[in-house]
């Protein structure tokens, strides 16, 4: 199959580069200047990471300026174009008037609830979320929202595919579900650096050498579940919920204003010390790798 990428950004690249691994033919568009050179780096930087996890599907790769070329043949189209409504509204409704009605449109928002994308698409059925976390070659999550149940069945088949876990949301919410957790957890980080509780670094250690690490294998749910011994999540439920609802009460909602901003900035870079970006990126993908492989993902 033939699959669509419309924006070649971070997120769009990296799909590229799976479907690329798993021997999907890809004909990408995207308007930025330096769009088609950004791309072939990066994929040939992902591909290479992808081929050390064992998957080297030999995909063919094309670039055109026009987004009508890049769609011609396609029978899946992944979107990923930037985080705003109306742009992503206009856009779909051009993709849904080139591609034929059976073909599957998904979208790449993080935020953007989607009956309000689509409102202008006239085949909205065939349109679903496919929101993933970055990387999206490595991290196997797929946030899927939609209104068919039999294009939704299918789309999570298609990432299946590709070694993806796609999760379903029964009805949609503003930042889907890994979006709204990380959001919780970082109010609170940042309350923790406005109250100044504990430096950046520190904040950002409680996590990953300690629950991130649980959260590796198992979600909070399960977390809890074994948090309560032998009478599981009912016992826990039962004998420190109210402990919880004790520490809800007492979480913060911060101010983002200049002064903590700064502070945030600050303390960011005293934990990077002098790593780049792009270093960071590279440390944190092969971590990603080593985990994947631990974990037989």
């Amino acid at each position: 199959m033939r699959v669509a990428v419309v924006g070649c950004g971070t997120v769009g690249a990296s799909w590229a580069a799976l479907f690329l691994a798993h021997g999907l033919d890809v004909s990408a568009t995207d308007p930025a200047p330096g769009a088609r050179e950004r791309l072939e780096r990066f994929v040939e930087r992902a591909l290479a990471q992808l081929a050390d996890l064992g998957c080297a599907g030999g995909g063919t790769l094309s670039f055109h300026d026009a987004m009508a070329d890049a769609l011609e043949g396609a029978g899946f189209v992944q979107e990923n174009a930037p985080e705003n409504e109306a742009l992503k509204r206009r856009l779909l409704a051009e993709i849904d008037a080139l591609v034929p009605p059976e073909v599957t449109v998904a979208s790449s928002t993080s935020a953007l609830l989607r009956s309000a994308i689509v409102a202008e698409c006239r085949t909205p059925g065939r349109h679903v979320v496919a929101h993933p976390f970055n990387p999206p070659h490595l991290l196997p999550l797929v946030e899927i929202v939609g209104d068919d149940p039999a294009v939704v069945e299918d789309a999570c088949a298609f990432y299946r595919s590709l070694g993806r876990h796609p999760v379903v949301l029964r009805r949609e919410m503003p930042g889907h579900i890994a979006n709204r957790l990380s959001s919780a957890l970082y109010r609170e980080a940042v309350h923790l650096v406005e109250q100044g509780v504990a430096s950046v670094a520190d904040i950002d250690a409680a996590i990953s050498h300690g629950p991130g690490l649980r959260w590796a294998i198992m979600g909070p749910h399960m977390t809890y579940h074994l948090g309560g011994g032998e009478g599981g999540i009912a016992h826990y439920l039962a004998h420190l919920g109210p402990s919880q609802v004790r520490r809800w009460a007492s979480l913060g909602s911060p101010s983002l204003g200049p002064d903590v901003q700064a502070r945030i900035v600050e303390g960011v870079a005293e934990e990077a010390a002098g790593r780049s970006v792009a270093d960071l990126e590279a440390e944190r993908d092969r971590a990603l790798m080593a985990l994947l492989r631990a974990l037989g993902r």
